[in-house]
């Protein structure tokens, strides 16, 4: 009675359950740990290797005039290839738009819209290289589960030091226009400095130690300047890496004890990376 009123609380059952086929597809796709699935993820980690060589291969002139005709079919190919299983992946699971809104059904849907706006946009076709970002799904394929949380506790130790790290920036932002007021006022118009803009960008490019060397200052006073920025620059390189670091290190000690992950996806909403003993999915709460 009491895992029934769970249910309506939090609408763990809104959705129909999937027809056997729609199973079938579901096992296939999502699960990793059957030799059909396997097989559909390796097929599909050499297919986005291939699609993404093949847009590097198009953007080389000498390459891209020779063979032409075989990348254009080959680009059509992969896309009709990945638009089909992106319609298979929103049919094969019970509440397609949470799948279409999470991390990999947005990557999975820019993934092949470069090639459709292509048709408008002839450069839009070199951003097919996105679906690289779905070579992530390897974590899941090889059974390294251990590594998506590994990169779970990164991202939240980012969230957790974003606060500290926006007031160091903010603090970067007012340094390097304050010195790059000061240099357009010593050097002037007749060393580069023609604006305070252009100076600023002198006064980023030396605070972190990048140093192009399109514009320098000539006059001692100006070359002192640029000597203290380039000093202070080594310093405040470390400090957004200490920040972060001891960030990594709190957040992995409260995490110490986290429960083993396990490589399954949620048949409603396809997310992945729940605890071995999870009963329900942390995202939309249908059973697993």
């Amino acid at each position: 009675m009491g895992r029934t009123t769970i249910h309506r609380k939090h609408n763990f059952d809104e959705g129909e359950p999937l027809a056997p086929w729609r199973e079938k597809i579901h096992e296939i796709i999502f699960e990793a740990d059957t030799p059909w699935g396997k097989t559909f993820d390796v097929v599909l980690i050499i297919s986005i290797f291939a699609s993404v060589g093949a847009v590097m291969l198009d953007s080389v002139e000498s390459i891209s005039s020779k063979y032409r005709w075989a990348l254009w079919v080959a680009e059509w190919s992969f896309t009709a290839l990945f638009t089909i299983e992106y319609i298979l992946r929103l049919i094969c699971v019970r509440k397609p738009m949470l799948y279409a809104r999470s991390f990999y059904g947005i990557v999975d849907l820019l993934s092949i819209l470069p090639t459709y706006l292509a048709l408008f946009l002839a450069d839009a076709k070199y951003f097919l290289v996105i679906r690289i970002l779905r070579v992530l799904r390897v974590f899941r394929i090889f059974k390294l589960a251990s590594y998506i949380d590994e990169a779970g506790v990164m991202m939240k130790a980012l969230k957790n030091s974003h606060a500290k790290i926006s007031v160091f920036l903010y603090t970067v932002v007012l340094l390097v226009v304050i010195f790059g007021s000061l240099i357009y006022v010593i050097e002037g118009e007749e060393n580069g400095f023609t604006s305070i803009p252009k100076s600023v960008y002198w006064a980023i490019v030396t605070l972190t130690t990048v140093g192009y060397g399109d514009i320098s200052p000539q006059s001692p006073l100006g070359q002192f300047l640029a000597s203290c920025i380039m000093i202070m620059g080594y310093g405040l390189i470390a400090v957004p890496t200490g920040i972060y670091s001891a960030e990594i290190t709190r957040q992995a000690i409260k995490d110490h004890k986290a429960k083993e992950i396990t490589n399954n996806a949620c048949p409603s909403c396809a997310y992945e990376g729940h605890d071995a003993d999870a009963v329900h999915c942390k995202k939309c709460g249908a059973e697993l």
